[in-house]
């Protein structure tokens, strides 16, 4: 895992790609290195070794004939197979790193090389010859790529903020919308002005740095899987198999619920080896609601782990905050953001991989906005028709936010699903090109979670709040193999509630936590505003300040309750954190 930074242009120098790489240390605090391949063009990287941890793999890595190098943030799971191919075809290896793979793929294929790529990197792979650029980022999104471009200079980088240490760009205000309703940024955006994020599965051969396209990575034709259990189990397997190996110790990111304990259940059925584990537990008086920790403390009874149990409570949250909101590149509206740093927090005195289950919700209809669509779909007449008595029955929150998402367009409702609120026309608008309409109905929503919510929000945590602790982050369920089988799902009833995930965890006798009620990973954001104290006071004082110096440029409703905080603690109390993270970080860069 690494940095990677380019500067081609007017303000390419040894001082500003240098400044970049101060600014991403974290990243890869192993190796770190700057080099000027030709006059004009600056590239920078910092290393955080995991396979082949000697300095023969350092970047940037050269091919041997000096006419091209490789800067790369990533991992290749299926180097191996590759590395053998090429032995075979006459290409000699000094290392046995995947970086030296990748170069020599990309050396000999070019862009075509690209398809052969299994797993997740950004990359920049630089012809001296042609004096060219390829820059590429994986499928998934799951490792980060921003650039920002002007008639004089263009910049890559694997962190926002790096890019903003030359650019110095004012706030992107137009960002508060999506941000209000949907926690993040609208796709391919930053709030910082003119700084933008690289889409996940796009490659662009650069000639210059004034003009540049991206396209699409083509996928190398694969055999077409019969989507059964019986290749899903065996996938998985491989999966976890695959991306449990590191030449450094490699630790479990442990909910106790589904995705996480079958994925440790599998490694240990397979190789009987204890890894360490992490898992946050809330205080005592709230863990009937937020049992993560109690269930993980139970599923390694039967699964034996070196396991740690991260205490969380309000003292917990502002001894840390300020070092988490130092480590934050772009706001995302979640509160699981600070749960992982702190869990790298941890993990970094004895790990430096962690595996989680990301992936597994969004693929296999594991959210209760996939419940929710599922009545949608089954009783939508009868729900439109009689959407303003519906209204008027005095339920929960729950109730009342399913009630007023209904829309007689189906996107449209997932997307009110999908958000903190009920999501206007105009920004809707800006979503509807996202959804595939050559899929069904319900799968189209299930690839709309896996372009937006999966790479916007839980990737996007997943790889900054690890990386600020140098913690490399891998999501079996997202391996190739698992996301073509997926794609060859034909049955609905497979993708809804994950039931192939809940028998894999019976086979393994783990009913009970296949029946355990899903929980979301976040704060007990609602028990501490009902406490009244200082989380509250903290939280409001800092939203008013906002709203004071900002509230100009604020959607209507982002307004109304940035003035009046203390309103929203029962109904709105997800939206007064997102609203408190993203005040102190546009006081943090001073926007």
């Amino acid at each position: 895992m690494c940095g990677i930074h380019l500067i081609w242009g007017k303000e390419a120098n040894e001082e500003a790609i240098n400044g970049m790489l101060r600014q991403s240390q974290y990243r890869g605090p192993d190796q770190q290195a700057s080099f000027s391949p030709w006059p004009g063009l600056w590239i920078g990287v910092n290393r955080l070794k995991i396979l082949h941890t000697g300095a023969e793999a350092d970047q940037p890595f050269w091919s041997p004939d000096g006419r091209s190098l490789l800067i790369w943030n990533g991992e290749l799971y299926n180097f191996q197979e590759i590395r053998n191919l090429l032995i075979q075809d006459g290409v000699t290896f000094t290392t046995h790193s995947d970086t030296e793979v990748v170069l020599h793929v990309l050396s000999i294929f070019g862009v075509q090389g690209l398809e052969k790529l299994q797993g997740m990197f950004a990359l920049i792979f630089v012809d001296l010859t042609e004096r060219t650029l390829l820059v590429a980022r994986d499928k998934n999104g799951e490792k980060p790529l921003y650039y920002a471009q002007d008639p004089d200079t263009l910049i890559f980088s694997s962190v926002s903020s790096s890019i903003q240490t030359i650019k110095k760009t004012p706030l992107e205000a137009r960002q508060f919308d999506p941000y209000f309703y949907l926690r993040v940024p609208l796709p391919g955006n930053t709030f910082f002005r003119g700084i933008h994020e690289w889409k996940p599965g796009r490659y662009s051969k650069v000639l210059n740095h004034l003009a540049f396209r991206q396209d699409h990575i083509q996928t190398e034709s694969s055999p077409n899987l019969e989507p059964t259990f019986d290749r899903f189990r065996e996938l998985l397997t491989d999966a976890v198999l695959n991306q449990f190996h590191a030449d450094v110790p490699v630790g479990m990111q442990l909910s106790g619920g589904a995705d996480s304990s079958l994925l440790y259940a599998i490694w240990y059925k397979e190789m009987g080896i204890p890894l360490s584990s992490f898992t946050i537990q809330v205080e005592p008086k709230y863990r009937k609601k937020y049992g993560d920790g109690d269930a993980a403390r139970r599923f390694t009874t039967q699964f034996p782990s070196n396991h740690h149990l991260i205490e969380i409570d309000q003292d917990t949250f502002w001894e840390n905050w300020g070092d988490y909101l130092q480590s934050v590149d772009q706001p995302i509206g979640d509160s699981a953001g600070f749960l992982t740093w702190m869990i790298g927090k941890e993990a970094k005195k004895s790990v430096r991989v962690l595996i989680s289950g990301a992936g597994a919700d969004e693929l296999w209809g594991g959210y209760q906005r996939h419940k929710a669509f599922d009545a949608y779909q089954r009783h939508k007449d009868i729900l439109l028709r009689f959407q303003g008595v519906l209204r008027k029955l005095p339920l929960g929150r729950s109730y009342q936010k399913f009630i007023s998402a209904i829309d007689s367009n189906s996107q449209k409702t997932f997307l009110n699903f999908s958000g903190l609120d009920t999501v206007p026309n105009d920004l809707a608008e800006d979503y509807e090109r996202i959804f595939n309409g050559n899929l069904t109905e319900y799968t189209q929503m299930l690839e709309f979670d896996r372009q937006v919510y999966l790479v916007q929000d839980v990737l996007k945590i997943h790889d900054n709040a690890l990386m600020a602790q140098s913690i490399e982050g891998r999501s079996p369920y997202l391996d190739t193999g698992m996301l073509d089988l997926w794609k060859n799902v034909k049955g609905e009833k497979t993708l809804r509630g994950k039931p192939w995930i809940k028998r894999f965890l019976d086979e393994q006798g783990l009913a009970w936590i296949a029946e355990r009620k899903k929980m979301g990973f976040g704060l007990p954001l609602k028990e501490w505003f009902a406490e009244n104290g200082e989380f509250s006071r903290r939280i409001f004082d800092s939203i008013k300040v906002f709203e004071k110096s900002h509230g100009e440029l604020f959607p209507p409703k982002m307004r109304l309750l940035a003035a009046e905080p203390e309103l929203g603690t029962k109904l709105n109390f997800l939206t007064l954190y997102n609203l408190f993270l993203l005040a102190e970080w546009v006081k943090l860069h001073k926007l």
